[in-house]
C-alpha cells in the first residue's frame, strides 16, 4: 500500500510539473512540439542523474526513492525517461539487438496505435 501512495502521489506532482513546464515553455514552436521534446530529454536526464546517485550509494530508503522519483515523479513528468533507462539496461548488459528492438518497437507501435485509436474513433463517430 505504501509503494502506491509513493508511485501516486509523485505521479500527481510528475504530472503537475509536466503541466506547468508545457504552459511555461509553450506547446508548439513553428508546428514542433518543443515542450514534450524539452521535457523528455530534461526527464531522462533528470532519471540517469538520480540512477547514477542511487547506484553510488546505497541509503536505508532507496526503494523509496525509487518509487517516489524515478516511477511517481519522473513518470508523471515523462514516461521516456523510463523508457529510456529500460533501453540503457538492455544496452549495458550487451542486448543490443533486444535494446533495438525495444527502441523501435516501442516507437513505432505506440504511434501506430494511437493512430489505430484515432482511426477507429472517427470510424465510430
Amino acid at each position: 500500500m505504501q509503494a502506491y501512495l509513493l508511485v501516486g502521489i509523485g505521479g500527481a506532482l510528475g504530472a503537475m510539473a509536466r503541466f506547468g513546464a508545457q504552459g511555461w515553455i509553450g506547446s508548439l514552436a513553428n508546428g514542433f512540439p518543443i515542450a514534450t521534446f524539452l521535457i523528455n530529454i530534461l526527464g531522462s536526464i533528470a532519471m540517469g542523474v538520480l540512477v547514477g546517485v542511487l547506484a553510488k550509494a546505497t541509503p536505508q530508503y532507496q526503494d523509496e526513492i525509487r518509487l517516489f522519483v524515478a516511477v511517481g515523479i519522473f513518470g508523471g513528468f515523462t514516461t521516456f525517461s523510463s523508457f529510456s533507462l529500460d533501453a540503457i539496461v538492455m544496452i549495458e548488459r550487451g542486448d543490443i539487438l533486444l535494446a533495438g528492438v525495444y527502441i523501435v518497437g516501442s516507437v513505432l507501435l505506440s504511434i501506430a496505435g494511437l493512430w489505430m485509436g484515432l482511426l477507429a474513433m472517427r470510424v465510430v463517430a
